[in-house]
């Protein structure tokens, strides 16, 4: 490596020349590591096909729940859809009934692990096999996700170049239990360190459910008052784009809308703050979650038909900032 630059490590197009290359090997360790989307479909006649969610309060989850139901009926089978509401003593307790209904495969939507794997267990216990998207299970035969690896690098990398690799920034870690968002959370940390510059304020803020918009309001502007200054704070990072919105609101309120916002799902509310050449948010990671639902269920059917399954799907998500936004919104099929 060569010498760092005079008064900082890397300039900015030290920073994307290396997101590039990340890129590069990122894309091809998921290529060997898991399949990417787009399998062939079969069949899903007399197969009565267990749903299960952790909630569908977000756009992501009810955009993934309902594409589930929507192509179990496509393949001919019967979903038998249920929503714990956010609820992790219901969550436990509708996959308690699913298990007991006997399906012939039962598809887990988020969810905390530590709750939900003993169940997934169970269910595969009894014979049942459990599909999942978006939830690193042992019990689950097929993971259908985004890359969450790439997701968190490339969210990372953009927010690292944006700041000039230098400053404070605060960070959203409320969910590190949740397995996407841990992935993503660490994967800020592993870019960060290599920029001695880039400071996590701490302690982290814990974004919480429901009431997320207002509660990372709140947070934000308690954390505006503690820094005033202009420049004390570069960035603000969530690992979904809900606590974003709340921050990036609590930004325009506060007439601080130099410090960037940074989040992922790609939900139509934040792209199109990312959108406004005015806003605070920068950068949201756009994922497919509608074709991840029905991708789970493609799997299902593929399994059911004796394929043996790669131990992870993947769906390619989009990074949109203010340049690509428009492009981004395009492809998604928003705006």
């Amino acid at each position: 490596m060569r010498e760092a630059n005079k008064g900082g490590w890397f300039q900015r197009r030290d920073i994307l020349k290396w997101s590039a290359v990340a890129g590069v090997a990122a894309a091809g360790t998921t290529l060997l590591s898991g399949t990417m989307a787009f399998a062939q479909e079969g069949s899903l006649k007399g197969k009565r096909i267990g749903i299960s969610t952790a909630g569908t309060d977000h756009f992501f989850d009810l955009q993934a729940y309902n594409a589930q139901i929507e192509e179990v009926k496509r393949l001919g089978g019967e979903p038998i859809a249920v929503d714990a509401g956010r609820n992790d003593g219901k969550l436990v307790s509708q996959l308690q009934t699913l298990i007991a209904q006997k399906p012939d495969a039962i598809v887990q939507l988020l969810g905390t692990v530590s709750v939900i794997d003993p169940w997934l267990k169970r269910a595969r216990d009894a014979g049942i096999p459990v599909l999942t998207i978006d939830v690193g299970s042992s019990h689950s035969l097929n993971n259908s996700t985004s890359d969450n690896w790439g997701i968190g690098k490339d969210l990372a990398l953009q927010l690292v170049s944006d700041i000039g690799g230098e400053g404070n920034i605060v960070v959203f870690n409320g969910f590190y239990g949740v397995t996407p968002c841990a992935i993503r959370y660490d994967q800020l940390v592993n870019v960060v360190k290599y920029y001695p510059k880039v400071k996590i304020l701490q302690p982290e803020l814990r974004d919480v459910i429901p009431n997320t918009v207002q509660d990372a309001f709140s947070q934000i502007t308690a954390i505006l008052n503690k820094y005033p200054e202009k420049g004390s704070i570069k960035a603000i990072w969530s690992a979904w784009d809900v606590p974003q919105l709340g921050a990036t609101q609590a930004l325009v309120a506060a007439g601080r809308t130099e410090i960037k916002t940074y989040g992922v799902d790609g939900s139509p509310e934040v792209l199109q703050l990312v959108a406004d050449p005015k806003s605070p948010a920068a950068a949201d990671v756009a994922q497919q979650p509608a074709e991840l639902g029905r991708t789970a269920i493609r799997n299902v059917a593929r399994l059911l038909a004796g394929e043996t399954l790669p131990r992870e799907t993947y769906v390619p998500a989009l990074i949109a900032n203010k340049a690509n936004v428009g492009e981004v919104s395009k492809k998604l099929g928003i705006g």
